[in-house]
C-alpha cells in the first residue's frame, strides 16, 4: 500500500482561524501496468488530473498538468486565471511530446481551493473531465462536479438513469479535457467556509468501485484524512481496482476568534 501521511496547514482569519488537515493517496489498481493518474495537494489548491491516452502518453498529459499547477501555488496566487493560464501551459507540454500523444491524450483535472482573496474565504471547485469533488457536509454527502461525459449528458437529458449508467458501455468517454490540441476552461463552483466541510477529490478509479454510500462510510468511519483515504483505497481494489485511484481527503475546522479580555 502506498505510504500517505496527514498534513495540516492553520490560515489565519478576521475572526479566527481555519485549521485544515488534508491526506493525499494514489495507486496503479489491480489491472493497469502504469499509473496515469497524478495529483497535488499543497494548500491551498487540491487538484487530482486523471491521465488517458497511449502507454505514456496519459502520464505526460496528467503529470505536466499537475507540474503547471504546483508552479501557481508556489507563485502564492490561485485564482481562475492564473489556473487557466497553467492549463494552457500543459497542452503546449503535451503537443511537445508528438512521438507519445496523439489527439486521444488528454487528461481530467478537478480539485478545490481555497479563495483568501476577500475578507470572507470560500472554496471554489475546478473540474474538467469526470473526476470529481465530493462534499461532506452536515452528515450528507453531495456530488459537487459535474461529469464532463458522455453518460452524464444522457443522465441530464433523460436518456439514462444513474443506475443504468453504472455499467454503460460509454462509461469512459469523457467530453472535456486537457489535451494537445484543445484550449479547455473548468467549470467552477463557489461555496461558503464552514466549520466540519470535509472534501473527497477522486478520479474515476475510485467511483468505478466505491458508491457515494461507500465513500460517505468511510468519512463517517474516520476522522483522520490518511486513515479515510487508505480505507477507500483498499476499498475500491477488493471490488476489482479496474483503473488507477487516486484520492483526496480534506476536512475544515473553523475556530472564532477568542473574546478579548477585559
Amino acid at each position: 500500500m502506498p505510504e500517505a501521511a496527514t498534513q495540516s496547514r492553520t490560515v489565519p482569519l478576521q475572526d479566527g482561524a481555519l485549521e485544515l488537515q488534508w491526506s493525499a493517496i494514489t495507486h496503479t489498481g489491480r489491472r493497469r501496468e502504469v499509473n496515469q493518474d497524478a495529483v497535488l495537494a499543497e494548500y491551498p489548491l487540491f487538484v487530482v488530473a486523471d491521465g488517458m491516452g497511449g502507454h505514456i502518453g496519459g502520464e505526460i498529459a496528467s503529470s505536466r498538468t499537475i507540474e503547471r499547477l504546483r508552479a501557481v501555488v508556489g507563485k502564492g496566487e490561485v485564482t481562475p486565471k492564473t489556473i487557466e493560464k497553467a492549463l494552457a501551459r500543459a497542452v503546449a507540454d503535451i503537443a511537445s511530446h508528438p512521438e507519445a500523444t496523439d489527439d486521444g491524450t488528454g487528461t481530467t483535472v478537478t480539485g478545490v481551493y481555497l479563495d483568501t482573496s476577500t475578507p470572507e474565504p470560500t472554496w471554489v471547485t475546478l473540474n474538467i473531465g469526470d473526476s470529481r469533488v465530493y462534499l461532506f457536509r452536515d452528515g450528507g454527502l453531495a456530488q459537487v462536479t459535474t461529469d464532463h461525459s458522455v453518460v452524464q449528458e444522457l443522465i441530464s437529458a433523460g436518456r439514462l438513469s444513474p443506475e443504468e449508467a453504472e455499467n454503460h458501455p460509454y462509461g469512459n468517454v469523457i467530453t472535456r479535457a486537457v489535451g494537445p490540441s484543445d484550449g479547455v476552461s473548468p467549470d467552477y463552483v463557489r461555496l461558503e467556509v464552514q466549520d466540519g466541510d470535509r472534501f473527497v477529490v477522486c478520479s474515476d478509479g475510485l467511483t468505478k468501485e466505491l458508491t457515494d454510500y461507500g465513500i460517505l462510510h468511510f468519512l463517517l468511519q474516520h476522522e483522520d484524512p490518511t486513515e479515510a483515504a487508505v480505507d477507500m483505497l483498499e476499498a475500491a481494489l477488493e471490488n476489482g481496482g479496474r483503473d488507477n485511484i487516486t484520492i483526496i481527503v480534506l476536512n475544515v475546522r473553523r475556530i472564532a476568534s477568542s473574546p478579548a479580555a477585559d
